[in-house]
């Protein structure tokens, strides 16, 4: 048995030496082949004319003096009854930066920004038991939109509330 297998791993070692070898006939159908093509290259070059294609020179400006408008009409509100706990009466919009379901932690968030310079509230949604802390409020959605984006600077989770009364 082991003869066979001794027999049988020679003869495909003998066979995969023996099918690598090149074919020296195609070595020179390619040469010949390469000479040929270099042969009519060289012949043609008066033949041929290359146009420099004519291109446009690129105008750049600044990045800074592309302007975003956006579309106010199309940012998301949501709509919530909220009752007054901490804070002056609300406006239309607000900007709400926070939502904690412990009163002690939106208080140190209404703390943090009025700090800031914000004139910060504490509402609580009674319908899901949660403490929100708005920034600011506003009776028009714009002013509400563009303190949002300015806040989200550094709350990027800020949105607009818009209250139901």
């Amino acid at each position: 048995m082991k003869k066979y297998i001794i027999l049988s791993a020679g003869l495909c070692l003998a066979m995969s030496f023996t099918g690598c070898k090149s074919n020296e006939s195609a070595y020179k159908r390619a040469y010949e082949k390469a000479q040929a093509q270099a042969a009519q290259q060289t012949e043609a070059p008066a033949q041929q004319v290359t146009e420099t294609p004519v291109v446009t020179p690129v105008q750049t400006r600044p990045a800074n003096d592309t302007r975003v408008v956006d579309n106010v009409d199309n940012v998301a509100v949501r709509q919530e009854k909220v009752s007054m706990v901490n804070g002056a009466s609300l406006r239309d919009y607000s900007v709400v930066v926070g939502s904690f379901s412990v009163i002690a932690n939106a208080e140190g968030l209404q703390q943090r920004l009025r700090n800031a310079g914000y004139n910060a509230q504490i509402v609580k949604n009674e319908d899901r038991n949660m403490y929100r802390v708005v920034a600011s409020t506003f009776d028009s959605k714009y002013d509400a939109v563009q303190s949002r984006d300015q806040l989200r600077a550094t709350y990027p989770d800020a949105w607009l509330l818009y209250y139901a009364r």
